[in-house]
């Protein structure tokens, strides 16, 4: 029974003896397995290392042989060059062994001539070298001018598109008005549409109330009546109360005030650019050009722009620097006016500047600015270059609107044109002509057919997409007051 428990115990000693070796043998194993990844991966750093610095040496080398071959190619070329210069030179030592052939005949043969007869010949020979001389020293003198000339006239050019400082500005045919609520919509349409056409017939310009949220449209080609309905429905939306009598009211009083500002803007201008002495109703004339544009162009920027430029440009070739701003400023009036009267924008501002009391020189040159009379002063030459600075910049004009506003002015001239026309409004961007006629000079049977008769000339007369709807308006009013 003892031997039994020993055997056990030793059995047992034996068992735990054999884990052990086998969790040694375990662990050694483990740590050798270890240890070569170990090395392995130290080598296979090694091997990395090593490739790459071949790799380095193989694009080194790869860059010497190409730059070997550049030499080789450059020295291929060199000697090439070297052998047409060699050439050029043994041809160049014939061409003076031919010289010197020549010259030992006309010797010979000069030898045989008289003391007058080889003086003849000598000095005809030194006068065809002298002329040939000359006129080749005249071309290059002339060419050198040239060269500078043209330099000079950039350097100019340059010089007074750095140091303009006027901006571009692009004004476009909508203005918005924000309303404090979308309930005001409705009351500037009025009961049954009162207010709004009342607004609309005093204005001139179209009110567009549509979905948009807390805001009305205003469009219209023309900037000052579309200014003028801007400021008049912002004081009728401040003040509450909106309906016809108001609306008139506040529309005269708008306009006062929208006169007082282009007054003012005029001689804000005139002072910004210290212009001397120019008449009252010229400074309206440049105030009105604050609403006006040209190709997109806002025409009273463009002549500040010019102005400046010109200012420049005279003071770079050291002449009259006030003149030559003071008909930048000018050149473009006729543009103020240019709706009302007839002929070309240039036209009418020679004509305007002529009749307000300005120099001969300035009516002159506001007058060819576009070719159309011949220029008859150096202020001519520059004022086309530098409106041709201000408006060649890119974005400066775009030819779709000025396009669009000269068909709406035409198609409010057609209609004005007819007698018993009181006022004439182009409106839905062109889509309908609005006309205004008076009631005593017209009756409801005439203005049928006035409507008629004006839409056949605009068809004969006009081209435009679509339709035009012609809205001929007869209303009389009585007034009285009480007291």
């Amino acid at each position: 029974m003892q031997a039994a428990h020993i055997l056990n115990d030793a059995q047992k000693e034996a068992e735990s003896i054999k884990r052990e070796g086998q969790l040694l043998a375990k662990s050694e194993l483990y740590e050798m397995r270890n240890k070569f990844e170990q090395e392995k991966d130290e080598k296979n750093r090694t091997l990395q290392k090593f490739e790459q610095r071949l790799l380095q040496k193989e694009e080194n080398l790869d860059k010497r042989i190409l730059t070997l071959e550049k030499r080789e190619r450059e020295l291929v070329e060199t000697e090439r060059k070297y052998d047409h210069k060699e050439k050029a030179l043994e041809e160049r030592a014939r061409e003076v062994d031919e010289m010197k052939q020549k010259e030992m005949e006309e010797l010979s043969a000069i030898a045989s001539l008289t003391r007058d007869e080889a003086r003849e010949i000598f000095l005809d020979k030194v006068a065809r070298d002298s002329r040939e001389e000359a006129e080749h020293l005249a071309k290059r003198v002339k060419e050198e001018i040239l060269e500078k000339a043209d330099e000079e006239a950039t350097k100019i050019i340059v010089e007074a598109i750095q140091r303009t400082a006027v901006d571009t500005v692009t004004d476009h045919t909508v203005s918005v008005v924000a309303l404090p609520s979308d309930e005001m919509k409705g009351r500037i349409i009025g009961r049954e549409g009162r207010n709004i056409r009342t607004l609309q017939r005093v204005t001139g310009v179209d009110i567009i109330i549509d979905d948009t949220p807390e805001a009305v449209t205003l469009s219209c080609f023309d900037p000052i009546r579309r200014e003028v309905a801007r400021q008049a429905l912002e004081k009728l939306v401040v003040d509450g109360r909106i309906h016809p009598g108001r609306i008139e009211d506040i529309v005269q009083k708008t306009r006062k005030d929208v006169d007082k500002k282009i007054r003012e803007e005029g001689e804000k201008t005139i002072i910004d650019l210290n212009i001397p002495h120019v008449h009252k109703e010229v400074v309206k004339l440049l105030g009105r050009l604050q609403y006006r544009t040209s190709y997109g162009q806002n025409v009273l920027n463009h002549s500040k722009e010019v102005a400046i430029v010109m200012g420049v440009m005279a003071g770079e070739l050291g002449i009259n620097v006030p003149l030559a701003k003071r008909i930048g400023l000018l050149h473009d009036i006729g543009k103020a006016v240019d709706f009302e009267m007839e002929g070309t924008h240039a036209q009418i501002g020679s004509d305007l500047a002529k009749k307000y009391g300005e120099k001969p020189v300035v009516v002159n040159a506001i007058g060819a600015h576009h070719a159309e009379i011949e220029q008859e002063s150096v202020f001519a030459v520059l004022l086309m270059a530098a409106d041709a600075i201000s408006a060649a910049r890119p974005g400066a004009r775009r030819e779709s609107i000025e396009s669009y506003i000269k068909r709406l002015e035409k198609l409010e001239g057609i209609a004005q044109a007819f007698k018993g026309v009181d006022k004439a409004y182009a409106i839905q961007a062109g889509r309908e002509i609005r006309i205004i006629i008076s009631p005593d000079d017209v009756d409801d049977m005439n203005a049928s057919k006035m409507a008629r008769e004006i839409a056949q000339k605009i068809e004969g007369e006009l081209d435009y997409p679509g339709m035009i709807k012609v809205n001929v308006i007869r209303e009389k009013r009585y007034i009285e007051y009480a007291k």
